[in-house]
């Protein structure tokens, strides 16, 4: 039986994704931070083996892509999907690669949640992203985020460092971070 944790600092969206998914009958823990979550790795791992996570891209006191391989490493057959609203391709293929099976954006139904984690033809499943790509060609305000979420990346998630490489002022790149990506 599948047994879910929800890694998020919204708690608002925690409740509610939680409470869709008891709907459809599978158990579910929440942590709205990511000590919390490895707490409850470790500390429950025997009453309620969680074997699926859905883990958050930003949280208040980490980065989602930092807390992955902790989550992994207490629980090497935890399947690991990443939600978060600031999606880009490059933290998709960062987060694959470090073991994710799948990445989707928020807002995403519970639905599309779970099919997250049967889904064997999900392009990000098999962090095979170029048909993706190509089939939705990105405007150019999408093109800058994705060239300023690789240079994140790059950079550790250095903000400072990463305004540096990008030739820009710390707070310049700290509102482009904080408006919400175009879709398209």
């Amino acid at each position: 039986m599948k047994h879910f944790l929800i890694i998020d600092d919204d708690e608002t969206f925690t409740y509610v994704l939680g409470r869709a998914i008891k709907k459809k009958g599978y158990p579910v823990l929440i942590a709205n931070r990511g000590d919390a979550a490895l707490a409850l790795l470790g500390d429950n791992a025997p009453d309620l083996p969680i074997t699926h996570a859905v883990l958050d891209l930003k949280l208040a006191e980490t980065n989602g892509l930092q807390l992955l391989p902790q989550l992994l490493a207490r629980n090497a057959r935890l399947q690991v999907v990443v939600l978060t609203g600031y999606a880009s391709v490059a933290t998709t293929v960062e987060a694959i690669k470090q073991g994710a099976i799948n990445y989707l954006a928020k807002p995403a139904t519970v639905e599309e949640v779970l099919a997250a984690f049967d889904s064997d033809d999900q392009h990000t499943a098999r962090g095979d992203t170029s048909d993706m790509i190509e089939n939705n060609p990105l405007s150019v305000q999408r093109i800058e985020w994705e060239y300023i979420q690789r240079q994140l990346v790059a950079n550790d998630h250095n903000i400072a460092a990463t305004a540096r490489a990008l030739g820009m002022h710390r707070r310049t790149l700290q509102r482009k971070l904080q408006k919400r990506p175009l879709r398209t």
